[in-house]
């Protein structure tokens, strides 16, 4: 008997029906929908479809409604599958799917099955993770990963700002009241800053006590610093801290999107750097290209004078020092000089800087010290005896916290033969009042190694009669901004004779500096000065020139050629 073939219409029943079994299979939403003439009908679905609430009548479902035009394009196209996100319902209940459509049967191009993955939970995962990693814990703000955000998303930010703000005294105040009391005051500090913002600016915290700001400009930059004050002046009123009433500043940096519009984290970066020079002002500051510059070029200076330290590259200039009375020398002060690989000349007050703030100056001093006093035992040799002058060298403030100096000097006495009485060492008055016990102890160890004591650029810094009566100070040097030109200017003759009679009176000898004619040391010999430096006997010269003033009979000779470091 002849097997007669089954028409369309069984073809289809048939198929729908193996589907809508199979479906049932399925752990997952699923369902099989038909397109006849663009009317959807949703013709089998499984019992997960059912509870996902996706809609089993098609002309009141959401998923139809919103994932219609999707699939007509898929069934017109010669796709067998398709996947996609998507995400159904509002911000406070939504749900976000993984679907994927495909082709039933190929033979049949007004029908395909939908299938959907719940992705929920691991989208809500992911993103309270993210909120935490992009969030300060303690405030609850935008940490500075979640600042950059902010910024990332903000469409013109060339009419944006951004403002560092950074908390004075937090980690003198954190290390004395505890960090629980610091935590208290960040707080404070931000509900502080948060109440003078504009309803679209938004606050973070950035760094341990520095918070960011992104705000919007309007008309011009004076809006950031009208802002910038109004933050000072909220912070003004004291912050009551268990027993303690606080008085908390802030020195606030800005910086433009108009200039730094490409790279976010350059944006904040430039902002923080505007922060150190707000806090040398005591105003807001806004960056300028120009200090960036020279911070970089100051890292560079720092890895090559690191390096010129390390191989012994610099070497020692020497000024020296008279007797006012009888024009002969009695020292040279040794001074630090630096010509780099490429033959350019390094000024000191550049490369001293670089030098304490990197901490260079421990190597370099010790440096000081050890060359010094092989230069002097070498014209020892050479003279055939003692050669009848001392050595000045400078020590730093940053040297004497960091560095113990008289094991330094001691080692290097050893290694020449020299002794203690040979050598005048130089330090300054801010030097002495950052830490007065320590200091005075390394000053005691080095007058028990015989050197004399000079109290460097006296009256510039923190002059204290205590200092000058408990430290065993031998000499007072008279900065040359008090004797430059000091016969023009009375006052400066007052101070002058003031520092005089006070050296006389604790029975010290006193060294005017800045020397340039021959009445101004003719003067300053008659009003008892002990000695004198400056251009006008010489510059400061190199070894062998230096050398050769000692064995032309010691007398201080005015130098041909001024130049000026």
């Amino acid at each position: 008997m002849a097997s007669i073939a089954p028409d369309a219409i069984t073809q289809s029943i048939v198929a729908t029906e193996l589907v809508a079994r199979a479906l049932e299979l399925i752990p997952i939403p699923a369902a099989h929908v038909v397109v006849n003439g663009g009317v959807f009908d949703l013709f089998a679905m499984n019992r997960a479809y059912r509870l996902a609430g996706l809609g089993v009548v098609a002309e009141r479902s959401p998923m139809i409604a919103d994932l219609g035009p999707r699939i007509l394009a898929f069934l017109e196209s010669a796709s067998l599958r398709s996947d996609f996100e998507w995400t159904l319902g509002d911000v406070i209940d939504c749900r976000y799917y993984r679907v994927t459509i495909a082709r039933t049967f190929a033979s049949f191009r007004d029908r395909c099955t939908i299938s959907f993955i719940d992705q929920t939970s691991q989208v809500q995962t992911e993103r309270s993770l993210r909120r935490e990693m992009t969030t300060d814990s303690l405030t609850g703000l935008p940490n500075r990963e979640g600042f950059e955000e902010l910024i990332e998303d903000v469409e013109d930010r060339s009419v944006s700002a951004v403002l560092a703000v950074d908390l004075d005294r937090f980690g003198r105040l954190n290390s004395c009241l505890g960090s629980l009391a610091g935590d208290e005051l960040l707080i404070t500090v931000a509900r502080r800053i948060k109440g003078a913002l504009r309803a679209r600016d938004t606050l973070a915290r950035i760094g341990g006590d520095q918070f960011g700001i992104l705000m919007t400009i309007d008309t011009d930059r004076e809006e950031a610093h009208a802002l910038a004050e109004r933050i000072q002046r909220t912070l003004t009123a004291p912050f009551r801290l268990t027993d303690y009433e606080i008085s908390v500043e802030c020195s606030v940096g800005i910086a433009y999107g108009a200039d730094e519009a490409s790279d976010v984290a350059e944006l904040i970066r430039h902002a923080q750097f505007a922060v150190k020079r707000a806090k040398a002002s005591g105003l807001a500051e806004s960056y300028l290209p120009q200090d960036f510059a020279i911070a970089r070029a100051q890292f560079g200076m720092e890895t090559a004078l690191r390096r010129a330290i390390e191989n012994r590259e610099l070497r020692l200039a020497y000024q020296p020092i008279c007797d006012l009375a009888t024009g002969r020398i009695v020292a040279f002060e040794a001074l630090a000089r630096w010509t780099d690989e490429q033959g350019r000349r390094h000024c000191p007050t550049e490369f001293i800087p670089v030098a304490e703030e990197s901490g260079l100056i421990v190597p370099l001093g010790r440096w000081a010290i050890d060359e010094a006093a092989r230069t002097l035992a070498a014209w020892d040799a050479r003279h055939g005896a003692a050669c009848g002058v001392k050595f000045a060298v400078n020590l730093s403030a940053i040297q004497l916290q960091r560095d113990d100096i008289a094991p330094v000097l001691e080692a290097a006495l050893a290694s020449t033969g020299l002794t203690g009485d040979r050598f005048t060492l130089e330090l300054t008055e801010s030097a002495i009042v950052t830490d007065p016990d320590r200091i005075a102890g390394t000053m005691h160890a080095l007058k028990a190694l015989g050197t004399t004591l000079a109290m460097d650029d006296f009256g510039t810094g923190y002059s204290n009669l205590a200092y000058l009566q408990k430290l065993p100070i031998d000499v007072l040097k008279i900065d040359r901004s008090f004797v430059t030109e000091m016969l023009a200017d009375r006052d400066k003759v007052s101070i002058v004779r003031a520092i005089l009679s006070l050296a006389q009176a604790l029975g010290m000898k006193t060294t005017a500096e800045g020397i340039e004619t021959n009445e101004l040391a003719q003067t300053l010999a008659a009003l008892g000065c002990t000695f004198g430096q400056g251009y006008f006997y010489a510059k400061p010269l190199e070894a062998e020139a230096a050398y050769a003033m000692i064995g032309a009979g010691g007398a201080c000779r005015r130098s041909l050629k001024v130049e000026r470091w």
